[in-house]
C-alpha cells in the first residue's frame, strides 16, 4: 500500500472524487507559498501536486507561465519543490504528494540524483510532461528503485498503442489531460471527456485523474459523473493568487468550495 492508493480506497469508500491542488513551487514567493500549502492542508485537499519552476514550460498556459517567470525571478528552483514536499510532508504523514518537473532539471541534476533527492523530501512520485513513452524506463526503474512511482499522462489524441504502453506503467494514478492544448482555466470541461476516459479505463484498472481546464465547482462535479478518480487544480488556482489582494485566505475559500464539489449529493 501506498499513500496513493489508501487515498484512493478512502475516496472510493466514501464515493467521493478526489481535490489535487497544483502549486508551482516558489509562487508567488516562498513565504506565501508555504502558507497556501498550509490552506490546502486546511481546506481538506486529498493530496498535492507541486511544479518544479522551469524558464520553458511547454505544457503550460499564459497563466502557468507567468507563476514560472515569477518563481525563478524571485530564485525558486528545483530544491524549492523539494523544500515545499517536506514542507506538506512534515505537516501531514498521509497526504500523497507528487512533483511536476519538465526534463531538463532531472536530467541536469541526474536521474538518480534527482530521485534520491525527491524520496528524502518526502515525495510520492513524479509527473514529467515532456518525457515521451519511448524513453522513461531508466527513469521508471530508478524511481521504482525509491519506492515512488511515474506518472503517466494520456490526452484524447493518444493512439491506441501509447494507452496501453502508458497504462503499462500507471501505478499511483493515470493523469487524463481533458482536453487538446495547454494548460488553463475554461468555461466548460470537453464533451468527449467521458468517450476519453472509457477508452482508458478499458486498459487500466489504476485512478485517472483529469487536469487541464478544471476551475469550477461544476466541473467537479461532472468529471466525477464521468468515471474520474480526482481532479487537478492549477491554473485557476495561480489566476486566483494573482488577483487576490488576500490570497491565502481566497485559496482556502475557493478549496473549500472545490471539495464540497467532490463528496457526493445528500440524499433529499
Amino acid at each position: 500500500m501506498t499513500r496513493w492508493s489508501d487515498t484512493f480506497a478512502r475516496l472510493r469508500a466514501e464515493e467521493a472524487c478526489g481535490l489535487f491542488p497544483y502549486f508551482t513551487a516558489g509562487f508567488p514567493d516562498k513565504p506565501i507559498g508555504r502558507n497556501l500549502l498550509e490552506a490546502a492542508l486546511d481546506a481538506g485537499v486529498d493530496g498535492f501536486e507541486i511544479g518544479v519552476p522551469f524558464s520553458d514550460p511547454l505544457a503550460d498556459g499564459a497563466t502557468l507561465q507567468r507563476a514560472n517567470a515569477r518563481a525563478l525571478a524571485a530564485g525558486a528552483s528545483l530544491d524549492t519543490a523539494f523544500e515545499m514536499a517536506r514542507f506538506i510532508r512534515e505537516r501531514s504523514p498521509t497526504v500523497p504528494i507528487v512533483l511536476m518537473s519538465y526534463c531538463n532539471p532531472i536530467f541536469r541534476r541526474g536521474e538518480r540524483a534527482f530521485a534520491e533527492a525527491l524520496a528524502a523530501s518526502g515525495a510520492d512520485g513524479l509527473i514529467v510532461p515532456d518525457l515521451p513513452l519511448e524513453e522513461s524506463e531508466t527513469l521508471y526503474a530508478t524511481l521504482r528503485d525509491n519506492a515512488m512511482d511515474l506518472v503517466p499522462l494520456l490526452a484524447p489524441t493518444s493512439t491506441p498503442a501509447r494507452v496501453v504502453g502508458n497504462a503499462r506503467l500507471a501505478r499511483a494514478f493515470i493523469y487524463c489531460v481533458s482536453l487538446v492544448g495547454v494548460t488553463g482555466a475554461r468555461s466548460d470541461v470537453s464533451s468527449d471527456l467521458g468517450a476519453f476516459l472509457a477508452r482508458v479505463r478499458t486498459a487500466s484498472a489504476a485512478p485517472l485523474v483529469v487536469g487541464f481546464g478544471i476551475s469550477r465547482p461544476e466541473h467537479v462535479r461532472n468529471v466525477a459523473a464521468l468515471g474520474a478518480d480526482g481532479v487537478i487544480v492549477a491554473s485557476a488556482l495561480a489566476d486566483l493568487v494573482e488577483r487576490s489582494a488576500d490570497p491565502v485566505a481566497d485559496v482556502h475559500a475557493y478549496l473549500r468550495e472545490m471539495k464540497a464539489a467532490t463528496l457526493p449529493s445528500p440524499v433529499a
